[in-house]
């Protein structure tokens, strides 16, 4: 009889693009960062092209001189701040994390955004569902962060899953041993990540709640 796979315990989230549908907002306000910082401004007809090139890629295809991203990412989550009401949730994204929460599924929240930024989009009673926050990361650090949420919960990493809609959130879970998953809902063209092979990939949130609802409900 084949061994069952470890349940999964805790599930860390990005922010946006993952639980937010922030990047029409984040589109908005490139041509004001481009002339800000000295940087290429995004051609219209470029946005599907960027959508399917890794972080890195996009940084590089812009022409963003790298020492200059703390700058522009301490800036951007100010302005994200004044403009919280003009981002919202993923439909179905409370639902998921009712149902996660209730399934006895821990939730943890890490992204380069600010915590206060991430709670007020995601409203009281959604954010008081996550157990751990690690926000504030640099573009591309976010495996720090990561092992800061993996040392609080205790969880073993074989039983953390990984969800985000960019490569670097794969890049995280590989160099951290978590559980690679995708969501395809977000921001990023699944293109940009496909080729890096997560473990798993989720078409929508309902799709998350019922796997990990099921994954507890066998180790019960």
């Amino acid at each position: 009889m084949a061994e069952l796979a470890p349940p999964i315990r805790l599930v860390i989230f990005d922010f946006d693009g993952t639980l937010s549908d922030s990047g029409g907002w984040f589109l908005s306000i490139m041509d004001h960062l481009a002339d800000r910082y000295g940087f290429r401004r995004v051609d219209p007809d470029e946005v599907e092209t960027l959508r399917r090139l890794s972080t890195r890629d996009v940084v590089s295809r812009l022409a963003i001189p790298r020492w200059k991203l703390p700058f522009i990412s301490r800036y951007t989550r100010g302005l994200f701040g004044r403009n919280t009401g003009k981002v919202h949730l993923f439909p179905g994204v409370p639902e998921m994390l009712a149902a996660i929460g209730t399934a006895g599924v821990k939730m943890a929240v890490v992204t380069s955004n600010s915590e206060a930024n991430a709670r007020a989009v995601l409203g009281e009673i959604n954010a008081a569902r996550i157990d751990y926050w690690a926000c504030g990361a640099s573009l591309f650090g976010k495996a720090p962060k990561f092992r800061k949420v993996l040392k609080a919960s205790g969880i073993p990493p074989m039983q953390v899953l990984s969800l985000g809609d960019e490569t670097r959130d794969v890049d995280a879970a590989r160099e951290t041993g978590v559980l690679a998953g995708a969501v395809l809902w977000g921001y990023a063209n699944p293109e940009a990540f496909a080729h890096l092979q997560p473990d798993i990939a989720f078409d929508t949130p309902s799709a998350v709640a019922a796997h990990l609802v099921a994954s507890a409900k066998m180790h019960r």
